[in-house]
C-alpha cells in the first residue's frame, strides 16, 4: 500500500449500529434505553454481558420482575418442559394443567386469611391492566365509583391506573397523605407523622363536607417504589386496614413490585399482618415473562362474564415460569434471605453517609433499597420545616451522575422518587454475599466520582 493512501477506516462496532438504529426507529417515549445505552446479548443471575463484551451487575432486575435473576435454571427448565410437551401456548382463559399448577402454587403463598376464600382473575399481561381490573371489580361489587389513593403512588400507565398515581394531572381520585419519615408532609416524621397521616385520612372520610365521593376502594403500595422507596409503617398499614374495614371500603394492595419475597416477606403486607381484600400481582409472578392477576375475596366476585378480559391472559409459558419461581422462592426461603442481606446492605450504605454529604437518606425493606441524594449546600424546602430538622433539597443532577458513574463501573441502577433523586437497587433474591459487597463497593466508588465531577444543580421541583 502506498504511503499516500489513507489508512482503512474500521467499521463501528456492531452494538453502536444497533443503538443508532434504536434511536432512529423507536419512539421518544423510550426510557431505560436513554440512561442505559447497552446492548445485552447474554445474561445469567445478576450478570448481563453487552455486545461490546462488557459485563454488568444488574440491580434493575427488569424493574423487579426477575426475582431469580436472569435465566435461572428452574425457570428455563419450566419453559422447556412446556415447549417440549406440545401443549398449546395460547388458550385465552381455558383451564390447563399448567394454569392449574400456577394457581395452586400462588394460593399456597397468599396470606392465609385471603387464600382460604379467594378468587383469581387473569388479566392482560401487565400490572397496569391488573390495577384497572381491581378498580372495575370494587366498583362493580360496591356500586360506588370513588377511589382513594396516596401521594407519591405509582400504579401503571393506562388511564385509570395513571389517574391513581402520584403524577396525575387530571385528578379523578381522592389523594391521601402517604407517611414519610425523611420528608414528612406534616413536618414531624416518625410514628407521629404516620399517626397524623392516618388521622387526616379518617377525618376526611368522615367529613360530610370533605368532598370525597363514596369510595369503592382504597389502593396502596406497602412500599412505594417509583415514589422513592418509601416503606409504609406497619402500624399505619394496620390503621388503614381498620379504617377501610370499619367503613366497608375494599382495601387493594398493589404488590406488583413488592411481591414474591422482594421486601423480606413473601408479600409485603405480611410484615404488618394486614390481609387486604384485593391483591394486584405482576412482574415476578411470571418468572421473567408477562403475567398479571388480581386475587380477591370471593364476596367481591360479582361482575359479569367478560367484564374484564384480554387476549393474552392465558400465557402458558409465563404461568409455568411463574409457578417454578414461586415454588423456588418459597422452598428456599429466599424472602428470609432478602431480609438478612437487605439489612446488611442498608447498614453498609448508611455508613457511607458520614463520608458523603450528598446522601440524604438510605431506606428500604429487604432487597428494595433506595438512596435519596441531596444538595446539602442549599437551604431546605420551606414546606418541609416542622418539629424535626428539615431535609436538604433533592439533587437529581447528582443522582444522574451517580447512575452514569455506576454504569462506567459495570453496575446498573435505576432512579426514582419525586425528583428522580433516589438511586434504587432491586437486585435478584439469589444475590450472594460477595455480589452484595461488590454492588455496594461499586456504588460507593461511583458516588465519590460523581461528587467530584462538575454537575449542574437542578432546582428542586423542576422537571427532569
Amino acid at each position: 500500500m502506498s504511503v499516500t493512501e489513507p489508512a482503512p477506516v474500521a467499521p463501528p462496532p456492531a452494538h453502536e449500529g444497533i443503538l443508532r438504529r434504536q434511536t432512529l426507529r423507536e419512539s421518544a417515549a423510550r426510557t431505560y434505553a436513554r440512561s442505559l445505552p447497552i446492548v445485552p446479548v447474554r445474561a445469567r443471575g445478576l450478570t448481563i454481558e453487552g455486545a461490546d463484551g462488557r459485563r454488568y451487575l444488574d440491580c434493575l432486575s427488569g424493574a423487579g420482575a426477575l426475582a431469580l435473576g436472569h435465566n435461572h435454571p428452574v425457570v428455563l427448565e419450566a419453559i422447556r418442559k412446556v415447549l417440549d410437551s406440545g401443549a398449546p401456548l395460547h388458550v385465552l382463559d381455558l383451564a390447563t394443567p399448567v394454569k392449574d399448577a400456577f394457581t395452586t402454587e400462588l394460593f399456597a403463598t397468599l396470606p392465609r386469611g385471603l387464600a382460604e376464600d379467594a378468587r383469581v382473575q387473569f388479566c392482560g399481561p401487565a400490572g397496569t391492566d391488573a390495577v384497572e381490573a381491581a378498580f372495575k371489580l370494587v366498583r362493580a361489587a360496591t356500586g360506588r365509583t370513588g377511589l382513594l389513593a396516596f401521594t407519591g403512588a405509582y400504579h401503571g400507565m393506562t388511564a385509570g391506573a395513571l389517574a391513581a398515581s402520584g403524577g396525575a394531572s387530571d385528578v379523578q381520585v381522592t389523594r391521601l397523605p402517604f407517611p414519610q419519615d425523611y420528608r414528612c408532609p406534616f413536618g414531624t416524621g416518625g410514628e407521629r407523622g404516620a399517626a397524623l397521616a392516618a388521622r387526616w385520612t379518617e377525618h376526611l372520610l368522615d367529613d360530610r363536607k370533605g368532598g370525597v365521593p363514596a369510595p369503592a376502594g382504597m389502593i396502596l403500595e406497602p412500599v412505594q417504589g417509583e415514589g422513592g422507596v418509601n416503606p409504609a409503617p406497619d402500624a399505619w398499614l394496620r390503621r388503614m386496614r381498620a379504617i377501610t374495614e370499619d367503613r366497608s371500603i375494599p382495601l387493594i394492595a398493589d404488590e406488583v413490585q413488592t411481591g414474591v419475597g422482594r421486601t423480606g416477606a413473601f408479600w409485603a403486607v405480611d410484615h404488618s399482618g394486614v390481609v387486604p381484600d384485593v391483591m394486584v400481582l405482576s412482574k415476578a409472578i411470571g418468572g421473567s415473562l408477562p403475567l398479571a392477576v388480581i386475587v380477591y375475596r370471593a364476596e367481591l366476585d360479582l361482575w359479569r362474564p367478560g367484564a374484564h378480559a384480554g387476549t393474552f391472559r392465558g400465557n402458558q409459558l409465563a404461568m409455568a415460569a411463574g409457578a417454578a419461581t414461586l415454588a423456588y422462592v418459597r422452598e428456599n426461603r429466599l424472602a428470609d434471605r432478602a431480609a438478612v442481606l437487605g439489612s446488611r446492605m442498608l447498614a453498609r450504605l448508611r455508613e457511607l453517609r458520614a463520608h458523603h454529604p450528598g446522601i440524604g437518606d438510605v431506606r428500604g425493606r429487604g432487597l428494595m433499597i433506595g438512596l435519596e441524594l441531596v444538595d446539602p449546600e442549599r437551604a431546605p424546602l420551606p414546606a418541609e420545616a416542622g418539629d424535626h430538622t428539615p431535609a436538604p433539597p433533592p439533587d437529581p443532577a447528582l443522582a444522574r451522575a451517580v447512575q452514569q458513574e455506576c454504569l462506567r463501573r459495570g453496575l446498573i441502577v435505576e432512579l426514582g422518587g419525586r425528583h428522580d433523586a433516589v438511586v434504587r437497587l432491586l437486585p435478584p433474591l439469589t444475590l450472594t454475599d460477595e455480589q452484595a459487597d461488590a454492588v455496594v463497593d461499586r456504588l460507593a466508588d461511583a458516588l465519590a466520582a460523581a461528587e467530584r465531577s462538575p454537575h449542574r444543580h437542578t432546582p428542586a421541583g423542576s422537571t427532569t
